[in-house]
C-alpha cells in the first residue's frame, strides 16, 4: 500500500455496459470536510444575527482560541480514527501530563523543560502501551483507551492529593526556565480588541503536517489502508502494527501537548477527572467527516468540526442563552453529522470511480 493507487484492472467491455462517471457534484461529495463546512456555514448564520459580537476582534479571538485547543486533539484523533481506532485517554493524558509537569516543577524544584520533557516521555509512554495492548490482545481499542482513562485519572487525582494535600498544584512560575516556556507556549499578539494566542500556530501547524502526512506520504497510505481492510492491508504489506504505535503515540503527545497549554497558561494545574474531556476531540473529528467505522476522514475536516464547535460553545453565550443549551447543539450537530457521512458514504459507494 505504498502507491496510493488502485491497481488498474484494464477497461470495461461492452457487456458491461457504459460506466458512469463521477459528476462534480458527486466529486465534491468525496471530500470528508464537506459536511463539516455546511454545518460551518449554518451554525454562523444561526449565531451571526443574534450575537453579532462572535466574529467582532475580541470574538474572534476568543473563538480561534477555543477553536484551536480542542482542534489539536480534534485532528490527532482524526488520524487515529481514520485507521479504524479510537482514543478516549486523550483527556486524561492531557490532565495527567499536567500534573506530572506540575509536580515535578512545585515539589521537587525541576526546572520548566525537563519536567516537560519527562511528562511528555511519560505520555508518549501510555500511547505505546495503548497501541500495543490494541496490537497484542486484537481488543477494541475503545475499552482499551478507557480502561486506560480511568486508570490516569485515578492515578492524577489520588496521588495529587497525596503529595500536596489537595488537588491543585500553584506557583509554577517560579521554576528555571518558565519565561522561555512561557514564549512557546502561551505568546500572545493584540490585535484590536482581540488577543490572539500562540495555540492558534499550534493547531494551524498540526493541521499542516497531519493532512500532508494523511495524504502525500506512505505513511497516509497505510493509515487509509488500515481503516478500509486491515486484513487486506496487512496482506499487502502494510505495517500496520508499526503505524497503529505512531498513531496512538501521536494522540498522546497531542493530549500533553493540550496539557502544556494549559499549564503554561494558568501558571497552575487542577488535578480533575478527565474522562469526558476526550468528548469533544471525537466529536470534531466526526462532524469533520471521519466514520466511525475507518478508511474516510481528514485533518482538515477535522479542523473544520473544531470551528464548528468553538462557533457553538461562543455563540450559545454570547446569544444570552443558557450555556446549557451547548450541549443540547452539540447534540444535533453530531447526530447530523453522523446521517450526512452515511449519506455521503453511500452515495459514493453507488457511483464508481470513472
Amino acid at each position: 500500500m505504498t502507491s496510493g493507487r488502485l491497481p488498474s484492472f484494464g477497461a470495461p467491455t461492452a457487456a458491461l455496459g457504459p460506466v458512469r462517471r463521477r459528476g462534480p457534484a458527486t466529486r465534491a461529495l468525496a471530500r470528508p470536510g464537506l459536511p463539516a463546512l455546511v454545518g460551518l456555514v449554518v451554525v454562523l448564520a444561526l449565531f451571526l444575527p443574534i450575537a453579532p459580537g462572535l466574529l467582532g476582534s475580541g470574538g474572534l479571538a476568543t473563538l480561534l482560541d477555543t477553536a484551536a485547543l480542542v482542534g489539536i486533539g480534534g485532528v490527532a484523533v482524526a488520524l487515529l480514527m481514520v485507521a479504524g481506532h479510537f482514543d478516549l485517554s486523550v483527556g486524561a493524558v492531557a490532565a495527567g501530563s499536567a500534573v506530572v509537569s506540575g509536580l515535578l516543577m512545585a515539589e521537587l524544584g525541576w526546572g520548566a523543560w525537563p519536567a516537560l520533557a519527562v511528562s511528555l516521555a511519560a505520555a508518549l509512554a501510555v500511547g505505546a502501551v495503548n497501541a500495543g495492548l490494541v496490537v497484542v490482545t486484537g481488543l477494541p481499542s475503545f475499552l482499551v483507551t478507557l480502561a486506560t482513562a480511568l486508570v490516569l485519572q485515578g492515578t492524577a487525582l489520588a496521588g495529587t492529593a497525596a503529595l500536596t494535600g489537595s488537588l491543585r498544584v500553584a506557583g509554577l512560575e517560579d521554576a528555571a526556565g518558565w519565561g522561555s516556556v512561557s514564549a512557546v507556549f502561551d505568546a500572545t499578539v493584540q490585535l484590536g480588541d482581540g488577543r490572539y494566542r500562540v495555540s492558534l500556530l499550534w493547531w494551524l501547524a498540526l493541521t499542516a503536517w497531519a493532512s500532508w502526512a494523511l495524504w502525500r506520504t506512505r505513511f497516509g497510505n497505510a493509515v487509509l489502508g488500515m481503516g478500509g481492510s486491515r486484513r487486506a492491508a496487512r496482506e499487502l504489506g502494510v505495517p500496520d502494527r508499526r503505524t497503529t504505535v505512531v498513531l496512538f503515540c501521536a494522540t498522546a503527545a497531542a493530549g500533553w501537548l493540550i496539557g502544556t497549554l494549559g499549564l503554561v497558561r494558568l501558571g497552575a494545574v487542577q488535578a480533575a477527572p478527565g474522562l469526558t474531556a476526550a468528548i469533544p476531540y471525537v466529536v470534531v473529528a466526526v462532524i469533520g467527516g471521519c466514520l466511525l467505522t475507518g478508511g474516510y476522514g481528514s485533518a482538515v475536516g477535522a479542523a473544520v468540526g473544531a470551528l464548528v464547535y468553538a462557533t457553538v460553545r461562543q455563540g450559545v453565550p454570547l446569544a444570552g442563552w443558557d450555556a446549557r443549551w451547548f450541549e443540547v447543539f452539540l447534540g444535533l450537530l453530531l447526530l447530523a453529522a453522523l446521517v450526512a457521512n452515511g449519506v455521503v458514504r453511500g452515495r459514493l459507494r453507488a457511483v464508481p470511480r470513472s
